[in-house]
């Protein structure tokens, strides 16, 4: 297959590192594992916990210099072993090539005219790295023995990862060699780019993204060195954090449910080749055939002959694929910020309108989204904001009033205000919360942009600040739709415009629409949820297409809580995992491979 496997011991900059004694390395573990698994700090304090947490680090980081196992030369130079091992395997590799596109970084090339919906890449799944595969491994003893790897699947694939990787014989080796040597997401940040992302929503995911890496590397390190069935594993006499820091980060960038074999459940997996493709605006084109037993994709749209090849990677926003992908997305379609919402308890009327969000299926405090685009907030956050603002009369109305029941199901639908004075209210509500929250930021959006045009800013500090101005840009958005809407409903009022009459053929139930749908996400805080529902740890995924696939494909993440020690190291975990459904709690498999390295809009390489 031409190269040879080339791997070295890493050399610091002096040379070889200097000796660690266990007993020293120990203990700075044995800290860090304390300082990790300590109860969250309190409002504020976040900050100062990561750059204790970050000094630890930091401090194991220089002591481990030179002890990482890593492989010589650019990763391009494993490219045609990559295509050559595909091939071999039975994956298609006829219509394209990998290829560098500058800022985009690596993706799919197509060396021929392809039609939209051609199936034209399939993956067979002896060339998938799964959890079954890490159980038929070396790293299976440990595996049935520890019941954190049992709860959390893409932490066995990290560690898998890593197992394959120190194995020069391993079968998976031309696609491990073939990785990215690092990443840009924010566990690779300097902490002043981090710096950049404090007072945005953005700044908690990534603080929690790191500490959670930490204290899972503390655990693996001490459960590598102690337990017996790890005795063989390749990592015992090395297993950095910087090792650990690359596996999450490869796992969390391409991590993707598919069917186990005979479809009865999903599994994680890394997929190969497949996850070279970069992002774009579109629909989701992969699916899984149990029939042929391979991951299959068809075209988003046409390609010319030497055009790169995209994929939709789902709908996330900026915010997930800066943490965890690494890259903006300047035309994201589906950017959005998070928004707390709740009715108080102590309100006069809460019993009554949690009455009436509850007919609606909708719960008393939310986390809603402000969308990019218009309108600005969905069907449920419309019928969330006209509850809170109705008048005891209205929810009376709405509770005890002529066809109350069927009434409940148009208060997401635009067409049928509650009142005048209602729309007025709710706008104004949103107008001014939109505001409130702006003030929130240390800089302005004038100020961002003045930062971003300077010409020495680094990728990852570019990133943070892109990040902060879209965020804002989304909440000025808002406040301006606000005062709009404020505007157009005070003319109706004034003007005395008769209410649009409700008729029960018009009845319009309250759905979420695709621009709610929120995919889950890798190496993330566990209380962000779909929207409309309660302010708690959800699973939720997306539903995907795919053409003769028994099962269709999106993106996989977030974790389960299996008793206090699993909670211990998974709970808010980077690597924490569960089983996704649909709404109705129909199983799906997920894939949809979104990487840092090769991806679109910004890349270091």
């Amino acid at each position: 297959m031409g190269k040879k496997s080339r791997v070295k011991t890493q050399k610091s900059g002096s040379g070889a590192s200097a000796v660690v004694s266990p007993k020293e390395m120990t203990n700075l573990i044995s800290e860090l594992l304390q300082k990790c698994s300590s109860a969250a700090p309190s409002g504020g304090k976040e900050w100062d916990e990561y750059i204790q947490i970050r000094g630890l680090v930091e401090k194991i980081r220089k002591k481990q210099k030179g002890m990482s196992i890593l492989f010589e030369g650019n990763r391009e130079d494993y490219f045609s072993d990559l295509m050559s091992w595909a091939q071999e395997n039975g994956a298609s590799t006829d219509s394209f090539t990998v290829a560098n596109f500058g800022t985009e970084g690596y993706g799919l090339r197509a060396t021929r005219d392809i039609k939209a919906e051609e199936l034209f890449l399939w993956i067979p799944r002896k060339m998938l790295m799964t959890v079954e595969s890490a159980q038929n491994s070396v790293l299976g003893p440990l595996h049935g023995q520890d019941r954190i790897l049992q709860a959390m699947g893409n932490v066995t694939l990290a560690l898998h990862l890593l197992c394959e990787r120190a194995n020069p014989a391993s079968f998976w080796l031309p696609y491990i060699r073939s990785l990215p040597h690092e990443y840009d997401t924010p566990l690779y940040y300097q902490q002043e780019d981090v710096q950049l992302l404090l007072g945005t929503q953005a700044v908690q995911d990534v603080l929690s993204q790191y500490k959670n890496t930490a204290r899972q590397y503390a655990y693996f390190y001490k459960l590598v060195q102690t337990h017996l069935a790890a005795s063989k594993l390749p990592l015992k006499d090395s297993f950095t954090f910087d090792d650990y820091r690359w596996a999450v980060s490869s796992v969390m960038t391409r991590q993707n449910q598919i069917p186990t074999e005979d479809g009865s459940r999903v599994t994680l997996a890394l997929i190969p080749l497949w996850d070279m493709c970069n992002h774009t605006n579109g629909l989701i084109t992969t699916g899984y055939n149990l029939e042929d037993d391979r991951c299959e994709c068809v075209a988003l749209q046409d390609y010319k002959e030497n055009e790169q090849i995209y994929i939709f990677y789902g709908t996330r926003s900026n915010a997930e694929f800066v943490i965890h992908n690494g890259f903006f997305f300047q035309d994201n379609a589906h950017d959005r910020v998070k928004i707390k919402l709740g009715v108080s308890k102590s309100e006069r009327l809460y019993a009554m309108k949690a009455e009436v969000l509850a007919r609606a299926g909708i719960p008393a405090s939310c986390i809603f989204a402000l969308h990019c685009n218009e309108p600005p907030i969905s069907a449920q956050l419309l019928a969330f904001l006209r509850v809170f603002c109705m008048t005891e009369e209205e929810l009376k109305d709405y509770l005890l009033g002529d066809r109350a029941i069927n009434k409940v199901f148009t208060l997401g639908n635009t067409e049928f205000p509650v009142s005048w004075e209602n729309e007025i209210k709710l706008w104004t509500f949103l107008e001014t919360r939109a505001a409130l929250l702006l003030k929130t930021y240390k800089t302005t959006s004038e100020e961002d942009r003045s930062m971003l045009e300077k010409p020495d800013l680094s990728l990852n500090s570019r990133l943070a600040i892109q990040l902060r101005l879209a965020e804002k840009q989304i909440l000025e958005k808002a406040s301006a739709s606000g005062q709009a809407k404020r505007l157009h409903f005070q003319k109706k009022l004034e003007e005395g415009a008769p209410l649009p009459r409700y008729e029960e053929s018009d009845i319009a139930l309250l759905e979420n629409t695709d621009t709610d749908a929120k995919l889950p996400i890798i190496l993330r805080k566990l209380e962000e949820v779909e929207e409309g529902q309660e302010i708690q740890t959800e699973e939720h995924s997306h539903f995907l297409n795919g053409e003769k696939s028994v099962f269709t494909m999106g993106v996989k993440a977030n974790g389960e809580k299996v008793q206090e020690e699993i909670e211990e190291i998974g709970k808010d975990s980077g690597l924490a995992s569960v089983e996704s459904s649909n709404q109705k709690g129909q199983k799906v498999a997920n894939l949809s491979a979104i990487r840092t390295e090769d991806n679109p809009k910004e890349n270091s390489e």
